[in-house]
């Protein structure tokens, strides 16, 4: 047998990408690229994560949480990545404790990539994190996994018509064999490089009171604290009454959430009375 000579002509096949994935485990000193892992629970978000890792994590605590935090890395085409494996939960309103702390990693953290795990054979239960995300960020890519038991149990989902719905990259997978992994890890780092730029479909049928809420909500919120991101989503969470973002908007913790957003002394006393109505 010939020992192939053409990897340099065939950059982008399957057996080029794979061969491209080193696999960090816990060596996580520096990175280039930060990708929060997330999804419902039992859609084989810890598969993908040990597959993409070499089944090697750092766990602990996140901090002032009791929740456990599991972390890897991978390197592929010349660049880290720190794959951040987020709680599993059904949703971002903060309910729970592995809800709060999974929105704030997204909402917050702004990591370079949200990987969002989903069960092909539950994808309307799966979608509804889903469509939460991408009211929070761009740059998404749904790693629609477990399509080895879609197949089995009759199901066709056609990936490509869900991506031109969602407004995101949406890879087929079957992560016990790794099956779309090459794709997986092509698509990852065309949307963490800015090569694929998403275009999210969002709700855009706010009622005119409420769209005038957000907005005075919105300026307000980058008066008090110029630099914080995602003030929109912040704004519907507290006229939607979220508990936890105006206790912390109350108590001055909202910059301990967001580092980069720098509160002003004197503003936020009037932000929080409007954040109670």
């Amino acid at each position: 047998m010939k020992p192939d000579t053409s990897l340099e002509q065939c950059e982008t096949c399957p057996m080029h990408n794979t061969a491209n994935l080193m696999k960090l485990g816990l060596d996580m000193q520096d990175w280039d690229y930060v990708v929060a892992l997330a999804g419902n629970p039992n859609t084989g978000k810890s598969t993908v994560f040990n597959a993409l890792t070499g089944l090697h994590q750092h766990t602990g605590n996140w901090p002032g949480k009791t929740v456990s935090r599991a972390e890897g890395g991978f390197e592929y085409d010349d660049k880290r990545y720190k794959l951040v494996d987020l709680p599993g939960t059904y949703s971002l309103l903060a309910t729970s404790l592995d809800e709060e702390v999974a929105r704030d990693f997204i909402l917050f953290g702004q990591p370079d990539v949200t990987l969002v795990v989903v069960d092909a054979t539950r994808l309307e239960r799966n979608l509804n994190l889903v469509i939460q995300i991408l009211e929070i960020t761009d740059r998404v890519v749904v790693c629609l996994n477990l399509m080895d038991e879609a197949k089995r149990h009759g199901l066709q989902v056609d990936e490509r018509r869900l991506a031109r719905d969602l407004g995101v990259p949406v890879v087929a997978t079957a992560a016990r064999s790794k099956q779309g992994f090459d794709q997986l890890l092509q698509t990852i780092s065309d949307v963490a490089t800015g090569r694929t730029v998403c275009n999210p479909h969002r709700f855009q049928n706010e009622p005119p009171q409420l769209k005038q809420a957000i907005q005075i909500l919105v300026e307000q919120l980058n008066q008090a604290y110029p630099g914080l991101p995602n003030a929109r989503w912040v704004a519907l969470r507290l006229l939607d009454g979220d508990e936890r973002l105006i206790e912390a908007i109350q108590k001055g913790e909202l910059g301990d959430l967001a580092p980069q957003a720098q509160q002003v002394p004197g503003i936020s006393s009037d932000l929080k009375i409007e954040a109670s109505l």
